[in-house]
């Protein structure tokens, strides 16, 4: 299923120009027939309606439809993908409403025990950031209807970071797998026209799981990279425990500088004295980014601020926070760092931030870094990560 234009009188109905419409295959999608009797959806005179995520509900025995309406998703059925019957709308009072919504996404998880269903729905704009972003829900949903577990106000983020938009999850994932996953677009309206670069132009977040955790806020939604990510692994080393004051430089840990490191490292916060600790990726011309968090705050940061290029947007540039959604002492810090981009997956993805950056020359320096006091290194590893054509080209 697909969104289409029909350009036949679109000048004369700007408010009329998007239809839903099916297409099949017979071999193995090598090659695709248009169904005559397109549109399946009409437009009942919607700018913006778009974006159809289709899937078969086991419980009430039909497909279910679900795509972007203006400011909400609308819900369908049908029993054959040909025949769509209205049934409900979400999200006109719940959620964020800076800007349109888009490619909506909606499946189970079980958390506790209980099974409940999640829905994605990335914004434009309207992020916690600035510009684009994904928000999500968590409630019950009976193949007609959405039904949402938190207040309408509430306003949950699967990522804080700038540079993650329009992501959804695989279909069809085998049922003995079992894992929701997870893939995001790593940009971000305000400035993905103009980045400078075309190698890393609009290039994608890593794979992620998906799971539900419970919080003393309530359910939520945690993101951790994929168990297979750790085949990029070529060397590690361990961090070294014990009190952190100032910098501790990890790069002499590595088999070579790299732009491409993964990190874990954990910090105990019973007597820290610092106001800031976290991660600089840096190069020698003193550009760097960032991965912090702000114990006053209880906030995690990325600041891209000393990235190298950031004059080509005023949006580009700055510090961009992210609330603390773990509990305790302990606090966990995983970095997945490619040569353009950043991803955390902070308190067990919990909270999770993706920023991407343009240094003018590579940022293979990693250290560690402990602001206006002392905090305990509980512990960590660091690994060179293989280039990514190196392994596609063995496979």
């Amino acid at each position: 299923m697909f969104t289409y234009h029909d350009p036949v009188g679109a000048e004369e109905n700007r408010n009329d120009y998007q239809y839903q419409a099916i297409a099949y295959s017979t071999d193995r999608g090598r090659t695709w027939t248009k169904y005559e009797g397109n549109p399946v959806v009409k437009n009942p005179g919607i700018k913006d309606f778009r974006d159809p995520n289709m899937f078969w509900h086991e419980l009430s025995q039909q497909w279910v439809l679900i795509f972007a309406a203006a400011d909400r998703v609308r819900f369908y059925n049908s029993p054959n993908l040909i025949d769509w019957t209205f049934t409900s709308e979400f999200g006109e009072h719940s959620g964020s409403h800076g800007g349109v919504w888009e490619c909506p996404d909606i499946f189970k998880l079980t958390v506790d025990g209980e099974e409940k269903w999640v829905m994605l729905l990335s914004i434009n704009p309207g992020g916690p950031n600035g510009g684009s972003a994904t928000q999500y829900f968590v409630g019950n949903f009976d193949g007609k209807t959405f039904t949402n577990d938190n207040p309408e106000e509430t306003s949950l983020w699967l990522d804080y970071g700038k540079d993650n938009y329009a992501g959804v999850t695989w279909s069809d994932v085998p049922k003995e797998d079992g894992r929701r996953i997870f893939l995001g677009w790593m940009s971000n309206w305000e400035y993905a026209n103009i980045v400078p670069t075309y190698a890393w132009r609009s290039a994608m977040t890593v794979p992620r799981t998906l799971e539900l955790v419970s919080t003393e806020d309530g359910v939520r939604l945690a993101s951790r990279p994929v168990k297979e990510l750790e085949v990029l692994r070529e060397s590690s080393a361990s961090v070294e425990v014990g009190a952190l004051e100032g910098s501790q430089d990890l790069t002499e840990l590595l088999n070579e500088p790299s732009a491409t490191v993964e990190l874990e490292v954990s910090f105990d916060l019973t007597e820290a004295t610092a106001s800031e600790i976290g991660v600089v990726l840096s190069n020698s011309l003193g550009e760097e980014v960032r991965i912090g968090y702000n114990l006053a705050d209880q906030e995690y940061y990325g600041d891209r601020s000393k990235a190298g290029k950031i004059d080509f947007s005023d949006e580009f540039p700055g510090r961009h926070p992210a609330p603390r959604i773990g509990e305790g002492n302990t606090l966990t810090m995983h970095l997945m760092v490619d040569v353009a981009s950043v991803e955390l997956f902070a308190d067990d993805g919990k909270t999770v931030m993706t920023e991407i950056f343009f240094p003018n020359e590579l940022l293979t320096q990693v250290s560690l870094f402990a602001e206006g006091g002392s905090v305990q290194v509980s512990g960590g590893e660091i690994y060179n990560l293989t280039d990514r054509s190196v392994i596609a080209n063995a496979e």
